[in-house]
């Protein structure tokens, strides 16, 4: 207290000045419509500023939230999507939903929070496990691609082998025909995968989209996973196509579950051929 009186007296005439000049100005203000115009105006400027970057932090804060939406909507809608195309209107009074039999995807949502791509064999860890129903071999994708294949589960996290691993090979095929291949990784750049086992007779060029293939009991038809960067052809053979992901590998959040629900089916008729 001592010090705050020591304070004033000692500059009392400066502060007799400032509160002088502060009457001033207020008073210049309510009694000038320029100066109160341009005051306004500039608290206006200033106070807009402000609650502008206020609201981008909390914009930004909210991202995560906001993100978390948008991927289980995504899901919701791709549900949505798999069971409108199983009704069959029968008159106008009458639908039969045969979704039940007839879908064959079913989506979820969850995230990556460990992420490995920088190795040879690379994997990621989901925050959900068979707590939530997952169970190995199911397909991990986004917006952008193929994630990889579900290997181990535990109650409440999973392991997903990723499209970077060596032991990963996706069914895919050029968007613009019907020549199949499989997507590998030869383990060098996280952003660039390759497709082997190309036909000879596929017309191939740089710019072309490769999409999943539709031929495995994991991922459906048509998912987008890249452009053809650049390709080999020689001794009328491909030897290697390079593929530019859509998706940045380092990069993976939120992401979705695919749930074959005929795999099982596909699985015990096939291995019943094979048995015979």
């Amino acid at each position: 207290m001592r010090q705050i009186i020591y304070f004033i007296e000692k500059f009392r005439y400066f502060l007799l000045f400032i509160v002088l000049e502060i009457f001033a100005f207020i008073f210049i203000i309510q009694y000038h419509s320029y100066h109160q115009s341009k005051f306004v105006n500039s608290a206006n400027a200033i106070t807009g500023g402000i609650y502008n970057k206020v609201n981008s932090i909390n914009e930004f804060f909210h991202l995560k939230i906001e993100n978390q939406i948008l991927s289980e909507e995504n899901a919701r809608l791709k549900n949505l999507l798999e069971a409108r195309e199983n009704k069959f209107v029968l008159d106008s009074f009458t639908v039969i939903d045969t979704s039940q039999y007839f879908q064959k995807y079913e989506y979820s949502v969850a995230k990556i929070i460990n992420n490995n791509y920088t190795k040879r064999n690379n994997f990621l860890t989901l925050n959900k496990g068979a707590k939530s129903g997952l169970t190995p071999d199911l397909g991990v994708i986004n917006s952008k691609g193929i994630i990889g294949v579900i290997k181990n589960v535990s109650p409440n996290y999973a392991t997903i082998l990723s499209i970077l691993n060596s032991n990963s090979k996706i069914n895919v095929r050029l968007k613009n025909s019907n020549h199949f291949g499989t997507l590998v990784w030869d383990g060098k750049n996280y952003n660039i995968m390759q497709v082997i086992d190309i036909p000879r007779q596929a017309m191939v060029k740089a710019g072309d989209t490769i999409i999943s293939g539709g031929k495995s009991a994991i991922f459906p038809e048509g998912i987008e996973i890249g452009v053809v960067k650049d390709f080999k052809y020689e001794q009328n053979k491909y030897h290697m196509i390079n593929i530019l992901l859509f998706n940045d590998m380092s990069a993976i959040g939120e992401v979705q579950i695919v749930k074959n629900l005929h795999k099982n089916e596909q699985f015990s008729l096939e291995q019943s051929v094979v048995n015979e």
